[in-house]
């Protein structure tokens, strides 16, 4: 087989033409109209502004990936990431000008102006063609007949979402299964109905009556799917393969291609793109806030660590930072002994190693403090899986599947399983289970608006002083 046969080419469609050139004009008028309002003078250092701005935004959007496919997506995800996008152009706009020495003469409401006054002109653009679609499609325009071959909870998975999705314009036939019924599960009524087997199929596409078709075979079931194919093949009906890839455990996957040919990710870093930006940005932003408004708390704490026990006011632990690469976490020394070799015990009630002010500390997890330098140079997060030290996550890793996978991301001050009771000592293998769940369920669920929720639930956890020790 050559290799143009094997080439597998990502979808381009009309309307994602029309954006970029929607988004392009929306420069223009936001510019033309900031001007207008503000009574300025259209000037050629504008139109080169208007230029730069257009390339930028085309540049950084792919960063963003704002020009991907959004059906199935809700209206608020695409939106927040055209308003990100389009903030991020601006700065790139900004730095570029006073790395440049370019200045562009246009007073700073103008400018404001531009920036809201784009932004506008691209959601108007956005929800007014989500609007048409669904107004056409609710009257029989643009939709399709599809089928699903296949009765199994993939299938049935797949019904719901595109029931979900009324914008996708696609209407449900039936489901097709040359298996008996007894060996199959049955289709909810409110789902659809199972109409017959594959040939009865291939009748009603070779008809016309069927537009897309979708395959839902497990994936050990290569013969099966071929011979289908083969079948289908003497119709002219669009026929798509749903990979069953729930069987795995997927953690925050996503497409990509490698030269026209598609990959899915099992086990991936959810912060990729404009997440990663602004993610990291809270990081910074929210991280030096808090160290100024702590910095004399923080400046008694060391005094007191210093004058009441011997050893030093900070203690460093190695532990594995994202991909599990070691950072040195920083804490207030709460301990009479700094460990941090290949056995370190976890804290217990009523541990002796524990200090009187360091009891304090812990209780109230003021020791932590420390870590927002670790936030500020880049090696941690504000929320993320709790860090474990080393020698506890070559001990856990053997025991629990899919321990590692918590590393995929940076870690935390503070996390999921901490908001959730699995706060301080895992004395049992269960407890550093549910702790991992937790870990998990953030990577794959993660958004900044679960960040902010898991803050201001730590701020409650802080002071009831659960499991802290």
């Amino acid at each position: 087989m050559s290799s143009h046969a094997r080439n597998i080419l990502p979808q381009r469609s009309l309307r994602n033409v029309v954006y970029r050139l929607t988004d392009a004009v929306g420069v223009v008028v936001g510019l033309f109209a900031a001007c207008s309002f503000t009574g300025h003078a259209i000037q050629e250092t504008h139109v080169a502004a208007a230029a730069l701005a257009i390339v930028l935004l085309s540049m950084v959007a792919e960063i963003t990936f704002l020009y991907r496919s959004w059906r199935g997506n809700l209206a608020s995800q695409e939106l927040f990431c055209l308003m990100a996008t389009w903030a991020w152009t601006v700065v790139c706009i900004l730095l570029i000008a006073f790395l440049a020495g370019y200045t562009v003469e246009l007073p700073r409401r103008t400018f404001l102006l531009w920036c809201v006054g784009t932004t506008a002109f691209s959601t108007a653009c956005r929800m007014l063609l989500r609007w048409l679609q669904q107004g056409l499609r609710a009257h029989g325009w643009n939709t399709h007949q599809f089928a699903i071959v296949g009765v199994n909870e993939l299938a049935l998975q797949l019904a719901d979402n595109i029931e979900d999705s009324p914008e996708l314009g696609l209407k449900l036939v039936g489901f097709y299964d040359d298996r008996p019924e007894e060996r199959t599960p049955e289709v909810p009524a409110d789902v659809g109905q199972r109409v017959g087997d594959v040939t009865e199929l291939v009748e009603k596409a070779r008809a016309g009556e069927v537009d897309i078709i979708y395959l839902t075979f497990p994936m050990r079931a290569e013969d099966r799917l071929r011979d289908v194919l083969a079948r289908l093949s003497d119709t002219t009906a669009s026929v798509y393969i749903v990979p069953d890839f729930f069987v795995f455990e997927l953690l925050h996957s996503r497409w990509s291609n490698i030269g026209g040919l598609p990959v899915v990710s099992v086990f991936e870093n959810p912060f990729y793109g404009v997440d990663g930006f602004v993610k990291r940005f809270v990081d910074v932003c929210l991280a030096s806030v808090l160290l100024l408004m702590l910095s004399v708390p923080m400046a008694v704490v060391a005094l007191l660590v210093k004058f009441t026990s011997a050893g030093p006011v900070f203690f460093r632990q190695r532990r594995y930072g994202l991909d599990g690469r070691d950072i040195l976490v920083w804490k207030f020394r709460s301990m009479t002994v700094c460990d941090d070799g290949d056995n370190v015990p976890q804290a217990k009630r009523n541990d002796p190693r524990v200090t009187g002010v360091g009891g304090v500390l812990r209780k109230t997890s003021l020791d932590e403090l420390p870590q927002l330098f670790n936030v500020l140079e880049g090696s941690m997060s504000l929320v993320g899986p709790r860090p474990h030290a080393n020698a506890h996550n070559e001990s856990f890793r053997t025991m629990i599947q899919g321990y590692m996978l918590r590393h995929k991301v940076k870690p935390g001050i503070t996390g999921l399983a901490q908001v959730n009771g699995w706060r301080g000592e895992t004395d049992t293998l269960e407890k550093m289970e549910r702790r991992i769940e937790c870990d998990h369920q953030y990577i794959r669920e993660w958004s900044l608006w679960l960040d902010i929720k898991i803050l201001f639930r730590t701020i409650f956890v802080v002071f009831s002083r659960q499991n802290a020790y």
